[in-house]
């Protein structure tokens, strides 16, 4: 682990700075009280990118994919799955490394499955150079002890949606199921994107397609009342990201246009008060700077409008931020990957819950 500099703390205070739409006191005040730690936790040689992490147990989980570039190229070196773990937040142990031959694992996503398991799931890409040929999904699962984790196994997909291009992207568990969009990408055809659920995180059902333009990367989440949303990346013209809702049992969809191009969309609630439903943190690469750098935002799920928060300290290629809540420790913790040192390499901001929650009030 790499601890960032003073001098980058203070650009980053600064740039948050610049970053929060507030009152002039909240402004000065809230950017010393919110930045905890920003650290480089994995930086050998290679490309590490799309990153999550995960409370478990007390301890914090990162995984994010290793390779030789964002996809295999024509050295053929396809991308494998690490998953670190550390209890004090200071050092960290490499607990997983999932590989499979002539695959490509990558964007690697965390949650915890009701019998407390440590469950990972990923895009399996088959390339030829840097043309690929298709596209599932796998997932492994490790003991109850956040340990030995499984190889690998398919996700099983109903067969009436399969298409050859079919990618589980990440996992939300809600009342005992796992709820995921399948974004599919069947070559000279539209762009789908599926709801499915499934009671062990293998086998999958289908529950409803998702009526929105050339989708892609998929988030959802659920309000405490039951409304499904999701958090949806669009690859369409304009290249512009959406929100959907939904209420039980998830067949109707409201679709609102963003404000905003999503790359690695990812949302989480902030608040833990009942009836608090309206602060939710995102996270995305951010299009509209140059170069595009990680951002976080504030997300209106009403209107699905984002007003930025904080610019991370990133560029090239970088974002896919994975968000982990402890409130325990009133903390927020933020992974994500950025090549702006020179090479990918794999980030975590530590942040004050009490202070975000703070700036959500104003």
């Amino acid at each position: 682990m790499r601890r960032i500099g003073l001098f980058v703390i203070a650009m980053l205070i600064a740039c948050l700075g610049r970053g929060l739409a507030a009152e002039p006191s909240t402004s000065e005040t809230a950017p010393q009280q919110l930045i905890v730690a920003l650290e480089r936790i994995w930086d050998r040689p290679g490309h590490a990118a799309f990153t999550d992490v995960l409370l478990h147990d007390g301890a914090l989980y990162c995984s994010f994919r290793e390779g030789s570039g964002h996809v295999p190229g024509d050295d053929g070196l396809n991308g494998v799955v690490r998953v670190l773990r550390s209890r004090d937040r200071q050092n960290w142990e490499s607990v997983a490394l999932l590989d499979e031959e002539h695959v490509d694992l990558r964007d690697p996503k965390l949650s915890l499955t009701p019998d407390g398991r440590v469950m990972i799931n990923c895009g399996a890409s088959t390339y030829h150079g840097k043309v690929r040929l298709k596209v599932e999904s796998r997932v492994a699962f490790s003991d109850t002890n956040g340990e030995n984790f499984s190889a690998p196994v398919r996700v099983e997909l109903p067969k009436t949606i399969v298409t050859g291009s079919d990618w589980l992207w990440r996992i939300t568990w809600h009342d005992g199921a796992a709820w995921g969009a399948v974004q599919q990408v069947p070559p000279g055809k539209p762009r789908l994107l599926q709801l499915v659920k499934s009671t062990d995180g293998v086998h999958y059902e289908h529950v409803s397609q998702v009526p929105v333009d050339a989708p892609s990367e998929t988030t959802l989440r659920f309000t405490r009342d039951g409304t499904l949303l999701a958090m949806i990346r669009g690859e369409g013209s304009p290249k512009i990201g959406s929100l959907g809702r939904a209420k039980a049992p998830y067949t109707e969809w409201q679709i609102t246009t963003s404000n905003k191009r999503f790359g690695g969309p990812n949302f989480v609630q902030l608040t833990g008060h009942p009836g608090a439903d309206d602060a939710w943190l995102a996270g995305s690469r951010a299009y509209d700077t140059d170069p595009h750098t990680t951002q976080l935002w504030w997300l209106d799920v009403a209107t699905a409008e984002c007003r930025e928060l904080l610019k991370l300290p990133s560029a090239g290629d970088n974002s896919y931020p994975g968000f982990a809540i402890d409130r325990e420790r009133g903390l927020v913790y933020v992974s994500y990957y950025s090549s702006h040192e020179g090479k990918a390499a794999i980030h975590l901001v530590t942040l004050r819950l009490a202070a975000l929650e703070q700036l959500a009030k104003s």
